[in-house]
């Protein structure tokens, strides 16, 4: 199936009518986070380069307008307005891995209306999705302290493509390696894995388990300790590590119980055999609570896997985002709906070091030589530049964490950053906002047309 049918069906039918009505003015939708969900600071942008290959291939063909003709009930010449309909506009955004705030575009799309309409659907999940998941992984890189953390998150996490995002997202924000070997061969993230407990139980016993999988594996080995007795499985492990000589980029792994009782007693017996070399991964529901709870707590834990919690963000699975159209055919809109008021404009987001973020509008020149984050990255319907590696936005990751007030930062009870507005901003959306309450008047509505003056303003025409 493709990919220009993943949407909502109230984008076909504004497209339908836009067509209709031959509104295929260029028409400017930004995509923002009304608010931080609870429990976080900041977010991490993510999605945007899905969302760029998404938008390049974008194309209606004939079978997406007869499945567009069939979920609306209609004869499918009714739908071919729409064949043939591309993506030819701009995108301007901020690329991934920056920190950001609510209210702060991740994206603003400038394409026909009927087009920029099209995409929006396909464009929120995306970019929702994947910037919750990299905020929740980045809060667990702060939790642990400089520990290494792995994603196990695959079978947990809603259908393989999403496992797949996981494993980049967590690799972009300074996880050390995933178990999906997918996500590891074609995005070159280092793998990592174990064994299970199954493995374990098919041998007669944990010795003999240990010494087959060394046999298999001749390089440094990580046991599973806890089927049984987890302080019986160590000693184990420690003696078959030790007859086998193995020792330096060994491991032993901690999958349940009391993660931090079980931690110190590992070590003291790994290290009472001379193993000190031997370090202890964590796993089993661990995400940054737990995490935290552990490196506080002093826990003799080297290697974090996390999985489920953070593969779906289980604590805030979802981002309270919109795509709203902010300016049409030269003229900037806004919505006045209560609690869901919307700025008017194409906009900029100017950061400076040590201060709070401005949005300002797109013209503006930047205040006290800060850096604009959103960039052009598609023009005509094309790449401007080469793909991004989760590589590059790891380094631009680092860069703003390191930035980031420690209340921001923090796991437990964390502080948002709040931008300010420019007061060109203010400015534009109070005269906005003006012109649509005297146009909304009794007295406006009875004026003949000639006298009310130009259309300069409009209520949205997007969003749920």
């Amino acid at each position: 199936m493709s990919d220009v049918t993943t949407t909502d069906l109230y984008e076909v039918t504004m497209a339908m009518s836009y067509l209709r009505e031959v509104m295929r003015a260029p028409a400017t939708f930004s995509l923002f986070v009304r608010d931080l969900p609870p429990g976080r600071g900041f977010l991490v942008a993510a999605g945007l380069e899905s969302a760029l290959d998404f938008l390049a291939r974008f194309r209606v063909e004939r079978d997406d307008v007869e499945r567009f003709a069939n979920a609306l009930h209609r004869p499918v010449p009714d739908l071919e307005p729409l064949l043939g309909l591309s993506f030819e506009g701009e995108v301007r955004a901020i690329p991934e891995g920056h920190v950001v705030f609510a209210g702060e575009p991740l994206l603003e799309v400038t394409a026909p209306l009927p087009q920029a309409q099209l995409v929006e659907t396909y464009l929120l999940n995306q970019l929702c999705h994947q910037t919750a998941v990299a905020s929740k992984a980045a809060r667990c890189v702060l939790a642990a302290a400089g520990r290494a953390v792995v994603d196990f998150s695959l079978r947990r996490t809603h259908g393989p493509w999403a496992g797949l995002q996981a494993a980049r997202l967590g690799a972009m924000v300074g996880f050390a390696g995933t178990s999906n070997v997918a996500a590891a061969t074609s995005l070159d993230i280092p793998a990592s894995g174990t064994m299970a407990h199954s493995y374990i139980e098919a041998f007669p016993g944990e010795e003999e388990a240990f010494r087959a999988f060394a046999r298999c594996h001749p390089g440094p080995v990580t046991f599973l300790v806890d089927t049984y007795d987890t302080e019986e499985g160590v000693r184990v492990a420690a003696r078959v590590l030790t007859a086998l000589g193995l020792g330096p980029g060994c491991a032993i792994r901690l999958d349940s119980g009391d993660l931090h009782a079980l931690s110190r007693r590992s070590r003291a017996l790994l290290d009472a055999a001379g193993l000190t070399d031997v370090q202890i991964v964590a796993s089993g529901g661990l995400d940054e609570y737990g995490v935290d709870r552990l490196i506080r707590d002093g826990a003799p834990i080297d290697v974090y896997a996390v999985g489920t919690k953070v593969g779906v963000a289980a604590d805030a699975p979802y981002l309270d985002a919109a795509y709203k159209l902010v300016e049409y055919d030269g003229r900037p809109v806004m919505k006045l709906s209560s609690a869901k008021v919307t700025a008017p404009g194409r906009k900029q987001v100017f950061r400076r070091p040590g201060r709070p973020d401005v949005i300002a509008l797109a013209a503006e020149e930047p205040p006290d030589s800060a850096q604009p984050l959103l960039r052009t990255v598609m023009r005509r319907g094309r790449r401007t530049g080469a793909l991004d590696h989760w590589l590059d936005a790891r380094k631009r990751f680092r860069e703003d964490l390191a930035g980031l007030p420690d209340s921001a930062r923090r796991i437990v009870n964390p502080e948002p950053v709040r931008p300010v507005r420019s007061e060109a901003l203010d400015h534009l959306t109070a005269s906005v906002r003006a012109d649509i309450e005297v146009r909304r008047s009794p007295e406006h509505r009875t004026m003949p047309s000639d006298m009310a003056g130009p259309h300069s303003a409009a209520l949205s025409v997007s969003g749920h």
